[in-house]
């Protein structure tokens, strides 16, 4: 996992997402998918960039069906924005990293 960015579970999800004192972005994700390894180094460089002022966390949907279903995610990756425990926007599919940069910049 890269520098930066928490391995998340569905038992930890509530502790470090839900609860976190700064916004959190999670990458769902499954090791099969292609475009979810295409889409994580963008998301790595934004941990490096943003990680004093957001968390970053990916969740292996395969691993752990309970957060993704509680989310309503039916594709990956998917990016969940969350702010004092509430979603705030939501990324699906590869998308250029501007458009990425411009969520976190909601977040701010």
């Amino acid at each position: 996992m890269a520098a930066g960015i928490l391995e998340i579970n569905d038992d930890s999800f509530e502790d470090e997402i839900l609860q976190s004192d700064k916004p959190v972005v999670v990458d769902f994700w499954a090791p099969w998918c292609g475009p979810c390894k295409a889409i994580g180094p963008l998301v790595e460089d934004l941990a490096f960039t943003y990680g004093d002022r957001i968390k970053f966390a990916k969740c292996n949907v395969d691993d752990n069906p309970l957060s993704p279903g509680r989310y309503g995610i039916k594709a990956i990756p998917t990016l969940i924005f969350f702010k004092n425990g509430r979603v705030v926007d939501q990324i699906t599919g590869m998308v250029a990293k501007s458009r990425l940069e411009e969520s976190l910049q909601n977040l701010l």
